[in-house]
């Protein structure tokens, strides 16, 4: 019988010392459950609390730590050339081996953001002069005992068999063997991942500009970051489906979701067993696949085929500040906040109607900004100067400027001395001479 019943007009007036017992025994229980539904309250806020500052140590302790291993990669790199031994030279697929290299000197080798890229000096027999070509990381950086390469053989083109194949390529994938020394600079680049952030991603390659990006999944896969990854990779078809053990490892991961496409697939390959997709990669595919253009994306592959993708997700929504591309060689993706973001300073240069005068060759011909840099300028030309990264990191295209100024479109990677300037990220501030 609940208390309130007890409480009867007979029984205050038979026995009200039982009713006022009640009446406290009542009070007690409601305060009772009160304090106990604060004390619930209380401890729940507490819970909530402990948990959203738990949360916020994590990310210091990440952030601290991010930063922490950033002053350490800058700490252990090296300058100027050091010595690499072939390790291991390892078939991928036709035209494609991978190169496990460890140092010489058998010294511990630092880190490096994945994404970034090795700077080889190659003494090619025949030739007068060192050859710098920059090649990117495939590997993770949880790999600490050897630093892997995965390189392609460049062929003539089709349209055009006059023109030799690669010789940096060629030299690679027909000349070096297990055993040989390389010149080899540390891992640079601006193309990478960061690691101290948790934001999703979409990886994206075709055909060899998988190496940077599979870097890129082979870095969450490996260090058993939850981070949300999409991947993405287009090629021919089997034959050119370079690293493919990499790309099925990465399938096991319950975070990254891996979508393989094959423009040409080959006879007896079928969808759902040798790739996933037919077709080339597109952004129509993102749209379909990705639940949101809320992404951090990062491409890697030919001209046309980075152009199109970017066009694409600046056409979706998505902030150009999220789109993150490697361009080796003359830019073929022109950012629409270029306009918006470029120094005054070079953005003047277009129209300065300067001249640019290459003393060594004798050539002297005006500037309107087309060309896009000094590199391209000397190219069109028929002035050989020598190229390596395209990025500014290298210091391959390093040439002296006997008089004028030069201006810089973004912030070279590589330490150049006063009266020197790096072509393939210069251009000129009015007339200049070049000792080129």
């Amino acid at each position: 019988m609940q208390p309130l019943l007890l409480l009867s007009p007979d029984l205050i007036q038979t026995n009200p010392g039982l009713a006022i017992g009640l009446v406290v025994l009542l009070a007690v229980a409601i305060q009772t459950a009160l304090a106990l539904v604060g004390t619930v309250r209380r401890l729940s806020h507490q819970r909530r609390q402990l948990e959203l500052e738990r949360i916020r140590l994590t990310v210091l302790v990440k952030a601290a730590k991010t930063e922490w291993n950033n002053a350490e990669l800058e700490k252990a790199s090296w300058n100027g050339w050091r010595k690499f031994r072939v390790h291991q030279k390892v078939y991928e697929c036709e035209d494609v081996y991978s190169f496990y290299l460890a140092p010489h000197d058998a010294k511990s080798i630092p880190g490096f953001r994945p994404g970034q890229y090795l700077t080889f000096g190659l003494d090619i027999p025949g030739r007068d002069r060192q050859l710098v070509r920059c090649y990117s990381l495939s590997e993770s950086d949880c790999k600490r005992e050897y630093y892997r390469v995965t390189i392609k053989k460049e062929r003539s083109p089709k349209d055009k068999p006059g023109i030799p194949p690669g010789v940096a390529s060629t030299f690679f994938t027909e000349g070096v063997k297990t055993g040989d020394i390389l010149n080899v600079k540390a891992p640079t680049g601006h193309f990478y991942m960061d690691t101290g952030k948790e934001t999703p991603v979409v990886l994206m390659g075709a055909g060899v500009g998988i190496t940077p990006v599979l870097c890129m999944a082979n870095q969450i896969a490996d260090s058993g970051s939850k981070r949300e990854a999409w991947f993405f990779f287009v090629c021919r078809n089997g034959q050119d489906f370079m690293l493919r053990n990499d790309v099925e490892r990465l399938r096991k991961s319950d975070n990254i979701r891996v979508y393989v496409c094959y423009s040409r697939p080959g006879s007896g390959e079928l969808p759902g067993k040798d790739y996933d997709r037919e077709g080339r990669l597109s952004p129509e595919l993102l749209k379909e696949l990705l639940p949101s253009s809320n992404y951090d994306f990062f491409m890697c592959g030919s001209g046309p085929f980075m152009k199109d993708m970017y066009d694409g997700l600046i056409a979706w929504g998505v902030p150009d500040g999220r789109v993150h591309f490697e361009a080796f060689g003359p830019a073929s993706v022109k950012r629409v906040s270029e306009a918006k973001t470029a120094p005054a300073a070079v953005a003047a240069t277009s129209n300065a109607g300067g001249r640019v005068t290459f003393g060594k060759s004798n050539i002297s011909c005006a500037w309107d900004g087309t060309a896009g840099n000094l590199y391209e300028l000397a190219k069109a030309q028929g002035i050989r100067i020598d190229y390596g990264c395209g990025a500014g990191s290298c210091g391959s295209c390093l040439v002296a400027v006997k008089s004028g100024d030069i201006v810089y479109k973004e912030t070279p990677g590589f330490s150049v001395e006063a009266g020197s300037c790096l072509t393939c990220v210069g251009c000129p501030k009015g007339d200049v001479v070049l000792d080129a």
